[in-house]
């Protein structure tokens, strides 16, 4: 029998029991639609954290940040070290001196270091509670901020300790309104800080909103205000980013040597090299590829999830292969009579399940990419950077599964009806 008459067999057989054929294909279609569910949000979740990374910079970028020193190992260190800083340990020994030896680094173009706090800031009546930002003169030059209005402070603003000030766009609306802010002085702490410049709309990157923040001289806000001597962190710009890997090396042994740390015991390098360090060294690259490798287990976990529905809508087409063999056995038994081999019977029976497997994908993909469009079209709405992506992997894992359920749960009713024996099969009508 030819594969097109086996084709129109299966489709009467189908369209005989339309409500039975819907049911059974709704359990695929529901699977398959969370298939490409999954993978699009995965995708999305992956390009909105890239995106978030590079706006600090980009790949050429190198971070130094305060760690709370562990006596454990690995992970445990990271772990133990996060809990402290949430709970309050200051580490202080992270200073523009540290910055200015990485600054000679060979491959090293130019730092910035950062602190931050917490102050009342006022112009005139107006006052409002905001996040100041220390940093030195090179951030403006290494990170993705632009000044809209007037300048950025200098390097030798910084040195003097001059009371500078530049805002950001929604702290400048609160405190001057439309008015022009440059040249006038706002109040923080009962000193004067004149503003040189506004910065361009940026918004919240990482849940940090930086059009929120006064950026002041470091020097000055850590010797005026805050009465410290260190930093939070550093961000370096390097000149070739194919030695970005041996620059952080470089750096890791520079400020060990510093702070009087140990050497690792190994050579391994990395987020987890000691748990000693009071400090932490990683590239952009590296964590772009750290937020890659839970986006992607995420997602695995997801699919894990995802194939029990499928596994559960393969069982159902089973069991409803199962029925239809049963009520067609009479039907079975005279096509046998009439010269059909097994492989027909086996043929028809498997075309069948495989058919409503792929209708049901087919559907299924059209749902999971318009759910897709709807969760990317949402999430733009509340200004989530989400784009709309529905990678090709999607669709073929969602053909291979429809292929794998259709053919592996209607094998064996199949082989059951092409095994029936004519005589018996003719006396069950």
């Amino acid at each position: 029998m030819d594969i097109l008459s086996i084709l129109k067999i299966a489709i009467r057989a189908m369209l005989a029991n339309k409500a039975r054929t819907g049911l059974t294909v709704l359990g695929m279609v529901i699977g398959i639609a969370a298939v490409i569910i999954v993978f699009s949000a995965g995708a999305g979740i992956s390009g909105y954290i890239t995106g978030q990374v590079e706006s600090f910079g980009g790949t050429d970028l190198i971070q130094t940040e305060i760690k709370v020193p562990s006596t454990k190992k690995g992970a445990k260190s990271e772990a133990q070290a996060g809990m402290n800083l949430a709970m309050g340990v200051q580490v202080t020994t992270l200073t523009l001196d540290d910055m200015a030896d990485v600054n000679r680094l060979p491959n090293i173009r130019r730092s910035y270091a950062g602190i931050m706090g917490q102050e009342l800031a006022s112009y005139g009546n107006v006052a409002q509670k905001t996040t100041l930002f220390g940093v030195n003169a090179d951030f403006i030059e290494i990170d993705r901020s632009e000044i809209a209005i007037g300048d950025f402070f200098s390097d030798a603003e910084d040195r003097a300790l001059s009371e500078v000030a530049v805002l950001g766009v929604k702290i400048k609306d609160r405190l001057f309104g439309d008015s022009d802010p440059i040249g006038k002085s706002i109040r923080i702490k009962n000193r004067k800080y004149r503003v040189v410049g506004i910065l361009e709309e940026r918004g919240a990157v990482m849940t940090i909103d930086f059009d929120e923040f006064i950026y002041l001289p470091i020097r000055t806000m850590q010797k005026k205000l805050l009465g410290i001597n260190h930093v939070t962190y550093m961000m370096h710009q390097v000149h070739d980013t194919a030695l970005i890997d041996q620059t952080a090396d470089e750096i890791r042994a520079l400020i060990r040597a510093n702070h009087n740390l140990p050497e690792p015991e190994n050579a391994i390098s990395g987020m987890f090299d000691t748990g000693l360090d009071d400090f932490r060294v990683t590239s952009m690259v590296e964590a772009m590829d750290i937020m890659s490798i839970v986006t992607d287990a995420v997602t695995l976990l997801l699919l894990a999830i995802v194939a029990i529905s499928l596994l559960v809508g393969g069982v159902g087409i089973l069991n409803i292969m199962y029925v239809v063999v049963s009520e067609r056995t009479a039907e079975i038994g005279l096509r046998k009579a009439l010269g059909a081999r097994q492989r027909d019977i086996m043929a028809q029976f498997l075309v069948e399940s495989v058919l409503i497997t792929m209708i049901g994908a087919l559907i299924g993909v059209i749902i999971g990419v318009a759910i897709s469009y709807l969760i990317a079209w949402g999430a733009k709405s509340y200004g989530i950077a989400w784009d709309f992506r529905v990678p090709l992997k999607s669709f073929a894992v969602a053909i291979g599964f429809s292929a794998f359920f259709g053919i592996g749960f209607g094998v064996y009713p199949a082989r059951k009806a092409a095994r029936l024996d004519p005589i018996a099969a003719l006396r069950a009508e």
